[in-house]
């Protein structure tokens, strides 16, 4: 494999790197150094030959309304036991549920233009940020996050932030 091959391979297991590289804010040689595939020069001019062959760095706003419910709670919906049941879920992974009334964990619900890639955006923005998320979901035209009870009201204005400008598919 050549250097130009590892270097663009290196990238891709970092996305982070990949998206600095796309939106131009990329220090070649820090980033050589970073990446460690080879001696820093080559690796910074493969790294500048790369960025010239990216699409620029392009996001979107999804149009989307945000609200917030407290009170969630996890729950096992499998036990049987005349609890609440998945139906009556917002998120449900296997056996267990965030169902309301159950617990002490606040859910952010974004329905409207919401995909997984708005997820991973959110995510990535709330990590920024230091809120902690629980639990997150996507599907059809709804995405979730739930988060501790005190964090919700920063978490909303995250995530409306954060559906402002949600980056395109990257191409490579």
């Amino acid at each position: 494999m050549t250097l130009a091959a590892d270097t663009r391979r290196a990238v891709r297991r970092n996305p982070f790197v990949f998206e600095a590289l796309q939106a131009g804010v990329l220090n070649y040689t820090a980033a050589a150094r970073f990446l460690d595939v080879g001696d820093l020069d080559p690796v910074a001019a493969a790294l500048r030959r790369y960025a010239e062959e990216l699409p620029d760095h392009e996001s979107d706003a999804r149009d989307a309304r945000v609200t917030m419910q407290s009170g969630l709670g996890a729950v096992n919906v499998d036990e049987g036991d005349g609890g609440p049941d998945e139906s009556e879920a917002l998120l449900a992974v296997g056996s267990h549920a965030l169902v309301p009334d159950a617990g002490s964990l606040t859910g952010v619900l974004a329905t409207g233009e919401v995909d997984a890639r708005a997820l991973a955006h959110v995510l990535d923005r709330l990590a920024v940020e230091g809120i902690d998320v629980t639990a997150a979901g996507v599907a059809g035209d709804a995405l979730l996050i739930a988060v501790d009870r005190r964090a919700g009201p920063d978490a909303v204005r995250v995530v409306e932030e954060a559906l402002g400008g949600v980056a395109t598919t990257p191409t490579d």
